[in-house]
C-alpha cells in the first residue's frame, strides 16, 4: 500500500512538472519578445553623463586628500601633533580627538571659502544653469584665492621653475599643479615655526627639573616623570587650548 501511494504521488509530481513545462514553452516566447527600453537621451548625452559620473566618483574618493591639500587642515594637525610631543604625551589626547579637533577648526576657518565655492559653482550646477567644467572653475576660484593668501612666493617660484611652464601673467592664471604643492610646503613651514614656539616653555621646564634633580643627586630618576605634571598644570593655568586654537585661527587672518 505504501509503495502504491508513493508511486501515485510521484506520478502526480511528474504530471504537474510536465504541465508547467508545457505552459512555459507556450507562453515564454511572446513574453521574452517584449522589450523594455529606458530613454536616456541621445548617445552623446549619455556618454557625457557617464563621464561626469566617473569624475564625480573619483573626486569623492579623493575628498580626504583634497581636504588635506587645499585647506588649513595641514597646518592645524601638525601643530597639534607637535604640541602633544612638546608636553611629553604619547597617546593623550588620542589621535581621533586630535584629528577631529583639526577638522572642526579647519571647517571654522574655511567656512567663508566653502560657502563662496558652493554659491559660485555647486548651486548653479545643481540648478542646471552651468556645466560641470564651468562649475569646477567657479568652485575652485575661492580655494585658489585662499591658497594664494597663505603661500610663500619663494615656494611658488620653486615649483614654477621645476614645472618648466611659462610664467603666468597673474596669480589667478597659476596652475593647480603648481599652487597646491607650493601651498602645502608653505603650510608645513609655518606649522614647524609655531611648533618651535610651543616647544620653548616646555623645554625650559624640562631643563629646570633636570637641573634640580641633578643638584639633589637624583640622577637615576627620569626628569620626564617629574616634569610632566608641571607641564600639564602650566598648560592648564595659561589656558593653553584657548591660546593655541585662537592663535591658529588668527594665523589664517581670522578673528
Amino acid at each position: 500500500m505504501i509503495a502504491d501511494r508513493r508511486a501515485k504521488w510521484l506520478k502526480r509530481v511528474v504530471q504537474v512538472t510536465i504541465a508547467l513545462a508545457a505552459f512555459w514553452v507556450l507562453f515564454a516566447g511572446p513574453a521574452t519578445a517584449q522589450e523594455i527600453s529606458v530613454g536616456f537621451g541621445d548617445d552623446a548625452s549619455l556618454t557625457e553623463r557617464a563621464v561626469q559620473l566617473v569624475i564625480l566618483l573619483t573626486v569623492l574618493s579623493l575628498a580626504p586628500s583634497i581636504l588635506v591639500m587645499v585647506t588649513s587642515f595641514t597646518r592645524i594637525v601638525v601643530v597639534l601633533s607637535l604640541l602633544r610631543s612638546a608636553i611629553g604625551l604619547q597617546t593623550a589626547p588620542p589621535n581621533m580627538v586630535m584629528v577631529s579637533l583639526a577638522l572642526f577648526l579647519s571647517a571654522f576657518i574655511m567656512m567663508p571659502t566653502l560657502q563662496a565655492a558652493y554659491d559660485a559653482g555647486v548651486q548653479p550646477l545643481i540648478d542646471g544653469d552651468i556645466e560641470f567644467d564651468q562649475a569646477y572653475e567657479r568652485a575652485s576660484d575661492p580655494f585658489r584665492t585662499f591658497m594664494l593668501s597663505q603661500v610663500r612666493e619663494k615656494d611658488l617660484a620653486l615649483f614654477q621653475e621645476l614645472s618648466g611652464q611659462d610664467t603666468p601673467e597673474g596669480p589667478e592664471d597659476l596652475s593647480m599643479s603648481i599652487l597646491v604643492p607650493a601651498f602645502m610646503i608653505s603650510e608645513l613651514r609655518r606649522a614647524f615655526e609655531i611648533g618651535f614656539l610651543l616647544y620653548l616653555p616646555f623645554l625650559i621646564i624640562d631643563l629646570v627639573i633636570a637641573s634640580v634633580l641633578m643638584s639633589m643627586g637624583m640622577m637615576m630618576l627620569p626628569p620626564v616623570v617629574i616634569s610632566l605634571p608641571f607641564k600639564l598644570i602650566f598648560f592648564v593655568l595659561v589656558d593653553g587650548w584657548n591660546l593655541v586654537a585662537g592663535s591658529l585661527v588668527k594665523s589664517f587672518g581670522g578673528g
